[in-house]
């Protein structure tokens, strides 16, 4: 009987018997796909996921226009008055207008027209 249950735990071990060997290329194969199979997990659940969310925040960046209101990584709210290459002018209270990088630009809160631009 304790034979039986030495021999049914090493089935759930899933290790080899007592007093064998274990075949090196069997040990190698199962290596590989481990790290293969964690390579792969890496990618779908990190790696994928930020390089999908940099490009919508570049597109976002490309998009940008006058009249959009936006909220920085700072936390300022403002509204776009004038769009450079590499930088914005954005309104953030009565006759207070400060030029940042378009990069500072977190979000956009909503999406606005020239036309509904006050000065």
């Amino acid at each position: 009987m304790i034979a039986n249950m030495m021999g049914m735990i090493e089935w759930l071990a899933l290790g080899p018997a007592p007093g064998t060997r274990q075949d090196p290329t069997a040990s190698l194969i199962q290596t590989v796909v481990m790290f293969t199979v964690l390579g792969v997990m890496f990618y779908f659940l990190l790696i994928r996921p930020q390089s999908k969310q940099r490009k919508e925040h570049e597109a976002l960046l490309r998009n940008i226009k006058s009249g959009d209101r936006i909220l920085t990584s700072s936390g300022i709210i403002g509204l776009v008055t004038n769009v450079k290459e590499k930088t914005i002018m954005v309104k953030i209270a009565d006759n207070v207008k400060v030029e940042m990088t378009k990069s500072a630009v977190a979000s956009l809160i909503q999406k606005g027209s020239e036309t509904g631009l006050e000065s």
